[in-house]
């Protein structure tokens, strides 16, 4: 078992937790990290994505599916793939979905780096909190770009360094020792840079060390 995966199967069912408030230890950990919710700026993100839309989308990683269900519950017409590496968290997201009776969707477990898709698959690609866990990272934007249709869009966020020393203390002290994060890690410019040399009509916008983006290929 890989650091990753060793990693989330220990964090699996508090990640849950500290984004449903479940555990007020857990949320209050998660607020003096990055300052705030992660619901905070999921919502919005989401939002790019219409109810009603009728793609293909791929979800990398879901996670436990506990940012993305509620929205997903109005998207009936989208043909929705998860994908994410550790099966810990992906059985939490299909139960998450049985539960829901969200019956568009299919999970499976597998590595961005290495997507067994055809090129130009997905219309849309979704991936929250992804970029700052895969530990090859350039092999996940090229992976990305190559199974995302043309003028299909990118939508995701990631964590960038140097904008907050307290979060940078913790990701750097606290989630790279347990290996819920993998370096090196962007700053805010190199970051946009790499979006701007692969995509057209780049939206970008940050809520303290979360970058935001919404581009298109």
């Amino acid at each position: 078992m890989d650091k990753i995966e060793k990693a989330y199967k220990s964090v699996s069912k508090a990640y849950d937790k500290s984004i449903t408030g479940e555990s007020l230890f857990l949320r209050t950990l998660e607020k003096m990290t990055w300052g705030f919710s992660a619901k905070d700026y999921s919502e919005k993100l989401l939002e790019n994505i219409s109810n009603d839309f009728s793609g293909k989308i791929l979800d990398i990683p879901v996670g436990t599916g506990v940012l993305t269900y509620e929205k997903y519950l109005r998207m009936n017409n989208s043909e929705i793939i998860c994908i994410d590496y550790s099966n810990d968290m992906l059985e939490i997201a299909k139960s998450r979905f049985k539960e829901n009776e969200i019956n568009n969707i299919e999970c499976k477990q597998g590595d961005v780096g290495n997507m067994s898709y055809e090129d130009e698959t997905f219309d849309v690609v979704l991936s929250m909190n992804g970029l700052h866990v895969f530990p090859d990272k350039e092999k996940a934007f090229y992976e990305i770009n190559r199974v995302l249709k043309s003028n299909g869009s990118f939508i995701g966020c990631l964590y960038i360094k140097g904008i907050n020393k307290k979060t940078d203390w913790f990701v750097n002290n606290m989630y790279t020792k347990i290996g819920t994060v993998t370096p090196p890690f962007y700053t805010k410019n190199e970051i946009t840079n790499i979006l701007n040399k692969d995509y057209k009509e780049v939206k970008l916008w940050t809520i303290k060390s979360i970058m935001c983006f919404n581009v298109k290929k």
